[in-house]
């Protein structure tokens, strides 16, 4: 029978409550059309801060006084430092600036207070970890009125001829890593977690799936291999794209942006490696999860939003809430953006660069793990 070539109401009425129909048995879709924007307006509305406060700051003293703990009640009040402890050392700050335990280093040389009360004008050492100059550079402006409110409060009396003219110390501060605050020096680097992380997932999202959708995964399922062996298998010609694509944007962090590179390259291409392996296990787990290839997108970006927005690579890290910085953690990405920029800025070495590698290792295996678990359930 011929249908009318004019519109039909009933028969649109009805592709409309077919699609309807569809959308409700695609659970996944369904839950991404309320996900996503709920998970943006929380980041957006919560987690995102471009004005840190509450940094992690350890003190190096060697003057007790009042004065000197003025100093630093000042500098906690200000909202901007947390301090997190005493270091024996400058070799000790600079170690725990290198392995981003704490993102200041306040030293207070000894005999500062005897100069201060002789009007000899003394210095105080402040050092930052300016690999992020947004993330530090409002602390470091706070620090300007610092011998101002010292001298309000301590100067007093006999002693308020000291807190006239000339302010009675200094604060000198180092921007280390990043002394010029050029952003590209920190953005760039972070780009090559950003694009791995994306095309990592998605390919290796889209391999199963796509399998099962063009027939052959039957005759996969068929032949006499193990899931361990299928899962590592696939992901050897995408571990080969992953170092391919991060020697491209090597090369054009320094032959193009001109971003300092003071470690291995070797470290580099390491911690690439690891990275890749991380991302390439969470699209094989979505894989294995997915029924077609635009759940195994959905999935994709929903793993990947946050990701961008809570692993410090667009906002600072530490001007997040606490339990942004917990879910942070939980992301290879956090990881790998501290390994990359310590390896180009800071010139870190192995043994600094521990505390975030064993994260990603772990990460790995309990994602290989579930993927492997999930992908025997697919054999059934």
């Amino acid at each position: 029978m011929r249908l009318s070539d004019e519109f039909s109401p009933a028969r649109w009425w009805g592709m409309v409550l077919k699609e309807f129909l569809q959308l409700r048995r695609d659970r996944l879709t369904f839950a991404m059309i309320i996900g996503i924007p709920l998970a943006q307006l929380a980041l957006f509305g919560f987690a995102i801060n471009t004005d840190p406060k509450q940094m992690p700051m350890a003190i190096i003293s060697a003057d007790g006084s009042d004065i000197t703990r003025t100093i630093i009640s000042t500098m906690k009040g200000s909202g901007y430092f947390r301090i997190v402890g005493e270091l024996p050392s400058e070799e000790a700050g600079r170690r725990a600036l290198a392995q981003g335990e704490v993102l200041f280093v306040l030293t207070i040389p000894a005999g500062f207070t005897r100069s201060l009360l002789r009007g000899e004008h003394p210095s105080l050492l402040l050092e930052a970890d300016a690999t992020d100059p947004t993330a530090t550079g409002m602390a470091l402006a706070s620090v300007t009125q610092l011998s101002h409110s010292v001298s309000v409060k301590d100067l007093t009396g006999p002693l308020a001829a000291l807190a006239g003219g000339e302010p009675p110390f200094r604060i000198l501060v180092h921007r280390l890593y990043n002394p010029e605050g050029i952003s590209s020096y920190n953005i760039v680097p972070g780009i090559m977690g950003v694009i791995l992380t994306l095309m990592m997932v998605l390919m290796t999202g889209l391999a199963i799936t796509r399998e099962r959708e063009r027939g052959t995964m039957e005759n996969l399922l068929a032949m006499p291999v193990r899931p361990l062996e299928v899962m590592t298998g696939k992901l050897v010609p995408y571990i080969a794209i992953g170092m391919i694509q991060s020697t491209i944007i090597f090369l054009a962090a320094r032959l193009i942006f001109n971003v300092p590179f003071t470690g291995s390259v070797v470290t580099m291409y390491l911690a690439a490696f690891l990275f890749v392996i991380a991302n390439l296990t969470v699209g094989m787990t979505i894989s294995s999860l997915a029924q077609n290839q635009l759940q195994a997108m959905q999935l994709t970006m929903f793993y990947f939003l946050p990701n961008m927005l809570l692993s410090g690579f667009m906002f600072p890290f530490h001007g997040m809430p606490r339990w942004a910085q917990i879910l942070g953690n939980l992301l290879p990405l956090t990881y790998f953006n501290r390994l990359i920029r310590g390896i180009f800025l800071k010139g870190s070495t192995l043994p600094l660069l521990w505390p975030n590698i064993w994260p990603l290792l772990l990460f790995t295996l309990i994602m290989m793990a579930i993927a492997v678990k999930f992908y025997r359930k697919t054999l059934d």
